[in-house]
């Protein structure tokens, strides 16, 4: 790889790794307000129709990112395919959840809270909240409350869609891998605009998609 291509490599790469410190941020500071056992992210991988862990704080932390189940299945396939937020307090009276599901992530909790991550009109994933504190009298600030971490995640979660599709774009598979060689063989002064434009392109490729 050119030092071209590492330079535009290594600020996708950052770009994803800022994206990825902020859905981590947003499920720690869900599970502290809520003072829950858990707290997570899915994103939906569309072309496998399976729903990921991206981001999790508490039970599960460090062992769950990268875990996949089918995107139809469990309260979190249910709020990801209707767009609604569900609170449920009793999930075992409840047959929407699957036990099984969440017997495979090592933790079985009782109540949960989960809401869809919405970007315009498209479903990106769901933010779930795992056995908040009986303290926390849920109330319709709570749930309002629930909502504005949904959004802060769904836009980290869009984000990092965008960083991602930039990293495949220049490892060859869209518009910045070919440019960038183009730019590689240029003399030293055009080499330098060249870069300033692929920084632009670059930047535009993340916001666009």
């Amino acid at each position: 790889m050119s030092d071209l291509e590492a330079a535009v490599a290594a600020g996708v790469l950052g770009a994803d790794e800022a994206h990825r410190a902020l859905l981590q941020a947003t499920v720690e500071v869900a599970r502290a307000i809520f003072r829950a056992k858990a707290a997570s992210v899915f994103l939906l991988d569309e072309e496998t129709d399976e729903l990921v862990f991206e981001a999790v704080a508490g039970e599960g932390e460090g062992e769950l990112i990268g875990m996949r189940f089918p995107a139809g299945n469990g309260m979190a396939g249910w709020v990801l395919t209707t767009r609604q937020p569900l609170v449920v307090d009793d999930l075992h009276s409840d047959t929407r959840w699957s036990r099984s599901q969440a017997e495979s992530t090592g933790y079985v909790p009782k109540s949960m809270m989960s809401v869809p991550l919405l970007v315009e009109e498209r479903a990106l994933g769901v933010l779930s909240v795992l056995d908040r504190s009986t303290e926390v009298r849920l109330t319709l600030s709570e749930v309002d409350l629930l909502g504005l971490f949904a959004n802060q995640a769904a836009i980290a979660l869009d984000l990092l869609q965008r960083a991602r599709r930039a990293r495949e774009a220049l490892a060859g598979e869209g518009r910045l891998a070919p440019l960038a060689k183009i730019a590689a063989r240029l003399e030293e002064g055009e080499r330098e605009t060249a870069f300033e434009l692929l920084q632009v392109l670059e930047k535009l490729l993340r916001q666009t998609g």
